[in-house]
């Protein structure tokens, strides 16, 4: 009874136990190497840089607002000549006569807040925020490109696993087959049908297909290592998934090669380089911009005096004269304010602005020839594909001829061997051929859908749902 229980209760926890261990799909693994994939990363990454250009030009009408200010001892004497003054009969002053020395010394403090504010760039801001809106689309479409080469990479292995799996259903129908056969074999040499070395060739048959079945198990984690690196899911997982070949059907291309990623990005670069040539020739129009600033100043334990009399002696009366002594406790101006639109307009820079323009049509005609090789290199890439998956097509039906005759062929010589009619080593052959027809037969599918793929990204069409 307690055992009957125990049984029950296994049971019923068993499902609930398996439930956290389930195959990924193919989707899920494309999902996760999508999240993984270090080209994309780092190419997602780059193209932050043109999100912070963007950005900034948006940001170059704001307002910008600057505070400076210094504090220091001040010491400064300012010479002053007094010129001639002549006029006859009444006033004669000759030059110098009332020469002398202005000196201001203190601490001085001098604060000062700056705002500017551009109204009116010439349009080279607007056209720069074209120029890098293409370019951001130009480096939007290239993901779609490398986003092609992850869906690639994680469908070759998922086949590579998918094709081992064919290879040991074909070991285990060998398996099968040669220990039906080693039977055979026992009655045989019981009877005096085969000889003992007869024999020991089945049982070198039978080795040898282990062998097989030991670098096969090496494959299999090979594989299932790669997965792992290119998804992050377990490996325990990953043992679940039991992927079956099957030949990809084609339909008629709906693009032609200008739909692909390279020659779409490179249609917008050179849109982006038409609007960077109309931004650098808004060298020759005035900017204009809005100013305002705010001063203060003041000096601190001043003094101010003259190395001469500023009051001139009266000797009549015995009045000496008077030098400037002033020792005023602070002096400060505050708010000095200046506000106002100016204007900066270079009637001649240098031919600075005129280089500029040139820089971008040089970069615009190298983006042009870059498009006329891609259009070239593409075309002929398009062709090859479509020829390779012809071919790849035409080898299946190839492999399969030649699978059924090495099974036909099997087939017989079973029979024969069963009667004494040939010999182990012909059975053996027999064997042989028909696993590596079989396995012939799989890697034609296996490169089949590898050149199905090529084909659709030849025209920027690869479609998973087409694959799996």
């Amino acid at each position: 009874m307690k055992s009957n229980l125990l049984i029950l209760t296994f049971g019923f926890f068993m499902p609930v136990l398996g439930w956290g261990q389930t195959a990924p799909d193919f989707k899920e693994l494309l999902d996760s190497a999508m999240v993984r994939d270090s080209d994309l990363k780092m190419q997602i990454t780059q193209n932050k840089l043109t999100d912070l250009d963007e950005h900034k030009l948006k940001d170059a009408f704001l307002p910008t607002l600057g505070v400076s200010g210094q504090i220091g001892y001040l010491n400064g004497t300012a010479r002053i000549t007094s010129p001639e003054i002549n006029i006859q009969p009444f006033i004669h002053i000759p030059e110098g006569q009332f020469n002398n020395n202005l000196n201001v010394s203190g601490f001085s403090g001098i604060a000062k807040a700056d705002a500017k504010m551009l109204l009116y760039s010439g349009g080279k801001v607007k056209l720069l925020r074209k120029a890098n809106e293409e370019k951001k689309i130009s480096e939007n479409i290239l993901l779609e490109k490398t986003k092609d080469e992850v869906v690639a990479n994680v469908s070759r292995a998922y086949d590579q696993l998918a094709l081992i799996h064919q290879t040991k259903n074909v070991l285990d129908e060998a398996k099968k087959r040669l220990d039906i056969n080693r039977k055979t074999a026992d009655k045989a040499l019981g009877y005096g049908l085969i000889t003992p070395y007869d024999h020991k060739k089945i049982e070198l048959a039978q080795a040898t297909l282990n062998a097989k079945v030991v670098e096969y198990e090496g494959k299999k984690e090979l594989l299932l290592t790669q997965l792992y690196i290119l998804t992050g899911i377990s490996k325990e997982r990953l043992r679940l998934i039991v992927p079956v070949l099957s030949p990809i059907e084609m339909l008629a291309h709906e693009n032609g090669i200008e739909q692909r990623a390279e020659i779409r990005a490179l249609e917008h670069g050179i849109t982006a380089a038409d609007f960077k040539i109309k931004a650098e020739r808004t060298w020759k129009i005035p900017k204009v911009q809005l100013m305002a600033s705010a001063y203060y100043i003041g000096l601190y334990g001043s003094r101010i005096k003259t190395s001469e009399n500023v009051i001139p002696a009266i000797p009549l009366i015995g009045y000496p004269g008077a030098k400037l002594d002033w020792r005023p406790t602070n002096l400060n101006i505050f708010p000095l304010v200046t506000a106002g639109v100016g204007f900066q307009w270079d009637i001649f820079d240098g031919r600075e602005g005129k280089h500029a323009e040139e820089t971008a049509k040089i970069n615009k005609e190298i983006l042009q020839n870059q498009k006329e090789d891609a259009l070239k290199k593409l075309t002929l890439n398009l062709a090859n594909n479509q020829t390779n998956y012809d071919v790849a097509n035409s080898q299946i039906a190839l492999k399969s001829k030649e699978k059924e005759l090495a099974k036909n062929a099997l087939v017989q010589v079973e029979k024969e061997f069963r009667y004494g009619l040939s010999k182990s080593s012909q059975l053996i052959e027999a064997e042989n051929d028909l696993e590596a027809a079989e396995l012939e037969y799989q890697n034609a599918i296996f490169n089949q859908r590898r050149a199905g793929i090529e084909l659709m990204r030849s025209t920027q069409e690869l479609d998973v749902t087409k694959i799996y």
